[in-house]
């Protein structure tokens, strides 16, 4: 097991609390590796490139005969479920300073309780700037009600209002400081030049490893960040190859993608038709470039739980560490077909790596990805894979450390 592979997967976690952050990580990545930002300007026929766009990313390396053999494409999303932070957040109850948010997504809303949180997000500036901000140190917690409050609470489950339970305390001085003039100090610059605040909470303890043989990864924003890092480092440790090799990093695919930097917006084809056009393909070559093009959407699965086998199809449920889950669902909730299953399996092959098969059970409906938008919206053949994963859209996820470098390797081997 790599060393460095697994500081880089912690040391991206550690320093991406919101999907501009992770851009901005590995933006910086990329730019060290020699790419070529194309985020502001057009397209060249370079080796390689990528454009950042708000909390999504596209980068690519240039294959030998793109024409013929078309894109391999690999998927992810940025974002995760949690808390956002409302236009104007502030509030004081019963000596508290609080903050108003809103939920995004779905998280398990009981594992925000009892945490300490940090505060990260960005400003837009009247001079069209836009400045990342991380609090770094824990400034929020939202407590829960004491047991000798809720005496019931262990024998009838928590219930919590979604609008009076999940307001976080930040301060108890009778004149704090506004959640404005805060970011402001965050930020370095005053509260009269900032235009738009938009601000997260997220869990502040640090993503590490654990379990007696150091074969589990603890943190915040697995989901899907670990796929992020396993396609980005793909793509850098990956040889030139016939087709042009590809990484789309979409932001919120959990609310459903639409967006103009969704997985179901104009992003990824765009980007595509650019990169062809740049190496002289026209319009009508491009169509036939895409039938030649495929894809691997990469989001995390659900790996048989020790304390609930019976929510699982124990045929069908993949255990973590035993390799990356290839993702089945005949009503197209997954897009992979049996041509693109096949393809991954020979990718796995390849890389001398375990596979196993997720099938969600018949009275459990499963989730969705971004790979039937993909392959919806560019009409390529899309398989849907991830890691095994516990406490899906908690606060604090847990996953396998071979299964995620198991996963760089079959999208390195599908890349090369």
């Amino acid at each position: 097991m790599s060393k460095q592979k697994v500081d880089s997967i912690l040391a991206q976690l550690d320093a991406s609390p919101t999907p501009r952050h992770l851009v901005d990580h590995l933006t910086a990545k990329l730019l060290h590796a020699n790419f070529i930002d194309y985020s502001t300007k057009e397209i060249q026929n370079t080796q390689l490139g990528f454009i950042a766009k708000a909390g999504s990313l596209v980068a690519w390396k240039k294959g030998k005969q793109t024409a013929r053999n078309g894109f391999r494409i690999v998927g992810a999303h940025t974002d995760s479920p949690g808390l956002r932070i409302k236009p104007n957040p502030d509030d004081r109850r019963f000596g508290f300073n609080t903050l108003q948010v809103e939920i995004y997504g779905s998280p398990l809303l009981n594992s925000w309780l009892d945490r300490d949180l940090g505060i990260a997000g960005h400003v837009v500036l009247k001079s069209g700037e836009l400045k990342l901000f991380n609090s770094v140190n824990p400034v929020a917690r939202i407590s829960q009600l004491a047991v000798h409050l809720d005496r019931e609470v262990n024998e009838r489950g928590l219930i919590l209002d979604k609008h009076l339970h999940l307001n976080p305390a930040w301060s108890s001085a009778q004149n704090g400081p506004s959640f404005m003039n805060w970011v402001a100090q965050q930020t370095k610059c005053t509260s009269r030049e900032i235009v738009q605040i938009d601000a997260q909470l997220f869990d502040a303890t640090k993503a590490s490893i654990l379990g007696a043989d150091s074969s589990f990864i603890a943190s915040g924003r697995l989901d899907n960040q670990a796929s992020c890092w396993a396609a980005i480092s793909a793509l850098l440790d990956s040889r030139s190859g016939a087709a042009t090799q590809v990484v789309a990093l979409f932001d919120h695919e959990e609310v459903g993608s639409e967006s103009a930097t969704g997985a179901a917006g104009p992003l990824l084809a765009h980007s595509l038709e650019q990169i062809a056009a740049a190496q002289g393909i026209s319009r009508i070559q491009f169509l036939e470039v895409l039938a030649n093009s495929s894809c691997i959407s990469a989001d995390n699965a659900h790996a048989v739980h020790h304390n609930f086998p019976e929510r699982h199809d124990l045929s069908h449920g993949p255990i973590i560490n035993m390799g990356p889950a290839l993702k089945l669902n005949s009503n197209q909730r997954y897009a992979t077909s049996s041509t693109s299953a096949a393809m991954f399996i020979s990718a796995c092959t390849k890389a001398k790596i375990k596979h196993q098969v997720f099938v969600s059970r018949n009275n459990m409906p499963c989730g969705t990805t971004i790979g039937p938008i993909t392959a919806t919206r560019l009409g390529i053949d899309t398989v849907d894979v991830g890691v095994p994963q516990l406490s899906m859209h908690s606060i604090r996820e847990v996953c396998g450390v071979s299964d995620l470098i198991s996963l760089q390797l079959a999208l390195k081997a599908y890349f090369s």
